[in-house]
């Protein structure tokens, strides 16, 4: 009886598991990458549990994250993946620009972080052998390549006019919007920090657990005007050193002078109060 083969991971230095990538079922040719479970307390998030998380090396440029994701789908359900250039800190991939303003990505290999629903997917997918290729293309998933990409990449560069102008006038509908609310509350906040003639401000009552003088630019503006003005004052009246000096001697031979003056006139009230029969 031929003893039978067991399949087992391949391990290497630094705790990743090696997994070999097939592009399709006819290549002939492999690519590897390396997995691990991630364990930066540094770069814990949300986004991120360190328990769920699989940390991914050597990607190569022809895998997206949905294609990532049909890969590592076999080991369990996944909750997100996010493919980067270099590894670091969680960040939000969603960009503020539109897609005709966004640079093209680079085609280089990448990093990724696959976060699963379920802990036991980190050691299905680390357990998983290295004889067994993981196929990239499939009649499921199929990924372009050769004439096919380079045709769907060429009409994606085109840009369409009239969808361009719709996203156009809708930014800029929100931005005057936006701006036209500042502007509103700026004017707002204006009037009631408004001083009367006498340098009184009207207080109204703001919202519940809200400040009724809140703290605006113009509030800020002046206070630190008023702190301005009294700091010039005080240089003012300090510039000379030995006018300061002077001055504080004239202030306490004034002093002396006025209580010497109160002691003689203390004295005087006292004599002026002694009984003189004759």
């Amino acid at each position: 009886m031929a003893p039978s083969k067991a399949k087992h991971a391949c391990v290497i230095s630094g705790g990743f598991t090696v997994l070999s990538l097939q592009f399709s079922t006819e290549s002939t040719a492999q690519h590897n990458i390396f997995v691990k479970e991630h364990r930066l307390r540094a770069e814990k998030t949300p986004q991120r549990p360190l328990d769920r998380t699989l940390f991914v090396l050597n990607i190569p440029p022809y895998c997206s994250e949905g294609v990532i994701r049909g890969l590592f789908s076999q080991f369990g359900p996944i909750q997100s993946v996010e493919l980067r250039e270099k590894p670091g800190s969680f960040e939000h991939s969603t960009s503020k620009l539109a897609k005709y303003f966004t640079p093209a990505r680079k085609r280089v290999f990448r990093v990724g972080y696959i976060v699963f629903q379920k802990a036991t997917s980190i050691t299905a997918a680390k357990s998983h052998p290295h004889d067994v290729p993981l196929v990239v293309s499939t009649e499921q998933r199929p990924v372009r390549t050769g004439l096919k990409k380079w045709i769907h990449q060429y009409k994606e560069s085109i840009v369409q006019t009239d969808k361009m102008q719709e996203e156009v006038d809708a930014y800029m509908q929100a931005y005057d919007k936006r701006k036209n609310e500042e502007a509103n509350q700026q004017k707002k906040q204006a009037e009631e920090q408004q001083e009367d003639e006498e340098g009184w401000v009207k207080v109204t009552r703001g919202k519940s657990g809200a400040k009724a003088r809140p703290h605006s630019e113009m509030a800020n503006q002046k206070a630190l005007q008023k702190e301005s003005r009294k700091r010039k004052r005080k240089e003012l009246m300090n510039f000379y050193t030995w006018q300061h000096r002077n001055t504080q001697k004239e202030h306490i031979a004034e002093l002396r002078k006025k209580f010497e003056e109160d002691k003689q006139r203390i004295a005087l009230l006292r004599a002026q109060r002694k009984f003189r029969p004759y």
